[in-house]
């Protein structure tokens, strides 16, 4: 289940509250004595968490399917710069991050039980049950407890609120709400909204301009979302780099360059404001494998009205799911009448 933003908690009894955490989304499988972990996009996971693979094995099941995020807690909070170490080539360094900032899963769903069964027709009100049953019989008796933690939800607006103002310094960015009676939605944003304190988007990396000075490295890179045809439009750029970090992104970026980079509506050409500065409209395209994530003030017209900060890498995010619907804000829900 993906989600839309929305400004406000949402409140009525249609809806489920869950504190946002902050690290990787991530699909749990076990069957006999294999685990899989992978991102909602397909994305594989497995060989940057070993120590996620051994506490699953641990839980008094032989099969089952959860839904999940994966977290470090380091001095007491979230820390997803700790999640992004992981995301590297070299194996020993993967086994000794894993035992210096071990991980954590945070469960929040169950998709197939310890029998074998598909779950994901049921409403999120009969999984939810099903899971604190899982957690009881299955995970607390056995040594995984310390690592496979389950998730806290209400049905109280008040204790999202709660959440919202409290868990900040923990690192939780916000409060996602998902529809009680609805079944678990795979590849659409209809049944969940997120509320986070800063707005925030996922945009792939469609190409880069370099500096006025070309030897003082990347300028800015310049953001797309895919539209409903699945073109990549441009949106928006981000600059504001520190002088290494414009370096940096010349090694990050230049193995990339492949044309066409953006796919629908590309970066405008010249303008009376650039006659001066030629070099401020040239832009290299790149291929759509980077995502980061960026803040942004305000969204209109089908892009972000002024420039844009850069955040973090999202390694764990799929190109394709960066789409405009994230920014499409999430419709009420009528209630039924008595």
């Amino acid at each position: 289940m993906e989600a839309k933003t929305a400004k406000e908690i949402p409140s009525g009894d249609a809806w489920l509250y869950e504190p946002k955490w902050d690290g990787f989304r991530c699909l749990a499988f076990r069957d006999d004595n294999s685990v899989v972990l992978q991102s909602k996009s397909g994305q594989p996971l497995t060989r940057y968490f070993p120590e996620l693979v051994d506490a699953l094995l641990k839980i008094n099941a032989d099969r089952f399917v959860l839904d999940g995020e994966i977290v470090i807690e380091t001095a007491g909070h979230l820390d997803f710069n700790a999640l992004l170490q992981r995301i590297h080539p070299a194996e020993s360094r993967i086994k000794r991050l894993s035992r210096e900032t071990p991980a954590q899963i945070v469960i929040f769903d169950l998709l197939v039980d310890a029998d074998g069964f598909l779950l994901t027709d049921l409403p999120l009100q009969d999984r939810k049950q099903m899971l604190s049953t899982f957690f009881r019989d299955a995970v607390q008796p056995s040594a995984a407890k310390q690592m496979i933690r389950l998730a806290p939800s209400s049905s109280s607006h008040e204790e999202a609120e709660k959440w919202m103002a409290e868990l900040a310094a923990f690192g939780c960015d916000g409060v996602v709400a998902k529809l009680k009676g609805e079944p678990y939605h795979s590849g659409d944003r209809d049944a969940m909204v997120k509320v986070k304190r800063l707005r925030t988007a996922d945009c792939v990396i469609g190409g880069f301009r370099y500096a006025t000075k070309k030897n003082a490295g990347v300028g800015s890179i310049l953001l797309g979302l895919y539209n409903d045809a699945g073109e990549l439009d441009h949106v928006g750029f981000c600059s504001g780099f520190t002088a290494e970090q414009r370096k940096d992104l010349v090694k990050k970026l230049v193995p990339l360059i492949e044309k066409p980079g953006f796919t629908g509506k590309a970066p405008g050409g010249p303008s009376r404001w650039s006659h001066a500065n030629p070099r401020s409209t040239e832009w290299e395209p790149l291929r759509p494998e980077l995502v980061c994530e960026v803040q942004y003030d305000h969204f209109a017209g089908g892009r972000f009205r002024h420039g844009t900060k850069f955040l973090r890498w999202r390694p764990d995010k799929c190109p394709k799911q960066c789409t405009f619907e994230q920014l499409q804000p999430a419709k009420p829900i009528a209630r039924k009448a008595a």
